[in-house]
């Protein structure tokens, strides 16, 4: 396809691009959810109208324990709460009244009520599937299926059998179940045949819809920024169909959770939860799960961000059972090895580095030799160092800069928990003495737009000038969060109209538009496998 909207990685001094970040799960919707159907494609043209390059989301995986986009059942699927009624409509599969609800939250996602309702919906795509509906589309599940066979199996079975039993952890089934042992697996996948390719059929469904979204994004010249975790959750597919590529020990059971120590966020660290890597094993396969890994995200999206990048470089191991994260230890993970294999294997690296945190040279080090952006977040920045990484004049162009992301308070509320003298300082640094702070998310998005990073993001909140109500997540805090929606009214036209005179003013509108020809042929190839995978 050529170069994406937003570039490739180095940004050079020349380059200037702006965009929003806004998860789909927060669009509007009078199906309690956002998802990636006609909400999207009109959420893309208001980006496009206001000179926006990028939308950046969350990551897309289906979510778990928490709701949380970080903590997905399996690094290869895509989230099926994202499925849009209006599209499964449209392809035959469900008639009108079938999207027939009660009414659901405006500005917040109810779990409890949307995930019953999504399901019955696919429930029904299915059973009409079955019965002819959708005809068209069977060709095409056919050939997704093949073409995914190499995660799609396994999760489909996982997923199957989670509902057999009960919807608990996976280390809580039967023990045949949880070793894989053959006569165990051959059985459930002739027992849960129907229930397997329910699963498979929603997957191609959310697939081809993430598709069709890119495939219009890329007509209005708005690039796809994704996320990828860099852990894994403990109750995955991942973990259950591939326990050699993790620390575990000889019940399948974690040796090491994945966390970081005490930071900005939280006084005792923050303890994940998450399964630690055996890089060697990894390392033996030429990290070919990892490498699919990254080829799955770049079928929905066109750059990533790589969440906790510092774990390629090391990553704070905590003994499984501990109360906080604060007695671990930092161990090494694949550095320039993983790297210099990645860039064979994909050819080139569509990738912004998460270096937020703790963060020590030899991380830097890793990050510059393979020319990936960082990040910087402009909240972090007022510490009165003159030195400090997050102030925009220490910026370079090789940078992604923030004002806040979806970790942070929404800048009005980060504002407004400020003591007034720290107000001022604030106020001193933007040379905006004697502000209100009703101005200062505006105040914000100037300095980062005005800066010399090649790629300047907002999350929305922070457009619209919301406070603490709209707060996407607190890290360290495992409940209420991953809830904040918009609600259509308050996608006002002046907002977006300041935000495209000042995108315009700092010479970061959108670049030329790709090619409709060049996307809709990249669009219509599936992922690639690697080379290594057996």
């Amino acid at each position: 396809m050529g170069q994406s909207n937003i570039g490739v990685p180095p940004f050079s001094a020349d380059y200037r691009a702006a965009g929003i970040l806004l998860h789909v799960s927060s669009l509007p919707s009078r199906y309690g959810i956002g998802d990636l159907g006609p909400q999207a494609v009109e959420w893309v043209k208001r980006l496009a109208h206001a000179g926006q390059s990028c939308w950046q989301v969350l990551p897309l995986g289906p979510t778990g324990y928490g709701n949380s986009p970080y903590q997905p059942l399996s690094s290869f699927a895509t989230n099926t709460l994202l499925v849009s009624p209006d599209w499964l409509v449209e392809d035959g599969l469900v008639q009108p009244g079938d999207t027939e609800h009660e009414a659901f939250a405006k500005a917040e996602v109810d779990y409890g009520a949307v995930v019953p309702f999504k399901t019955r919906l696919l429930d029904k795509a299915w059973e009409n599937f079955k019965r002819g509906a959708g005809a068209d589309l069977a060709r095409g599940f056919e050939q997704f299926c093949r073409d995914q066979d190499h995660w799609l199996a396994d999760y489909a079975l996982f997923v199957a059998l989670k509902a057999k039993f009960g919807g608990g952890h996976y280390l809580d089934w039967p023990t045949e179940f949880i070793r894989r042992e053959a006569g165990a697996m051959l059985r459930a996948r002739r027992e849960l045949a129907d229930q397997i390719s329910r699963e498979s059929f929603a997957q191609f469904l959310v697939f081809r819809q993430a598709k069709q979204l890119k495939v219009r994004a890329h007509r209005r010249g708005v690039t796809l920024l994704g996320d990828v975790p860099f852990f894994v959750s403990d109750d995955s597919s991942d973990v259950w169909a591939h326990p050699e590529l993790f620390l575990l020990d000889e019940n399948l059971r974690p040796q090491f959770v994945a966390g970081v120590p005490p930071d900005y966020f939280s006084a005792t660290g923050q303890l994940w939860g998450n399964p630690v890597y055996n890089w060697d094993a990894l390392r033996a396969s030429n990290y070919s799960w990892w490498i699919d890994r990254i080829r799955a995200v770049l079928v929905h999206v066109d750059a990533v961000r790589l969440d906790h990048f510092r774990g390629f470089s090391a990553a704070w191991y905590v003994p499984a059972g501990s109360a906080t994260a604060v007695n671990g230890t930092w161990e090494p993970g694949p550095g320039e090895d993983f790297w210099r294999v990645a860039h064979k294997e994909l050819r080139k690296l569509p990738f912004i580095a998460e270096d937020l945190g703790y963060i020590t040279p030899d991380v830097y080090a890793l990050r510059d030799e393979f020319h990936l952006p960082g990040m910087r977040v402009l909240q972090f920045a007022f510490d009165g160092h003159p030195d400090n990484p997050h102030l925009p004049e220490n910026y370079n162009a090789n940078t992604v800069a923030y004002t806040g992301t979806h970790d942070n308070a929404t800048t009005r509320g980060w504002f407004e928990a400020l003591n007034a003298e720290q107000q001022d300082k604030v106020w001193l640094q933007l040379r905006r003495c004697g502000a209100r702070s009703s101005e200062a998310s505006r105040a914000m998005m100037e300095a980062v737009w005005s800066s010399t990073a090649g790629v300047s993001i907002a999350p929305l909140q922070d457009l619209l000038d919301l406070g603490d109500e709209a707060r996407m997540n607190v890290p360290g805090h495992p409940d209420g969060n991953w809830r904040w929606r918009c609600t259509e009214d308050m996608l006002h036209d002046a907002a977006f109209e300041w935000l495209g005179d000042l995108t315009g003013e700092v010479k970061r509108s959108k670049p030329s538009r790709v090619r409709e020809t060049e996307v809709v042929a990249a669009a219509s190839r599936g992922p690639e496998r690697s080379r290594a995978q057996t």
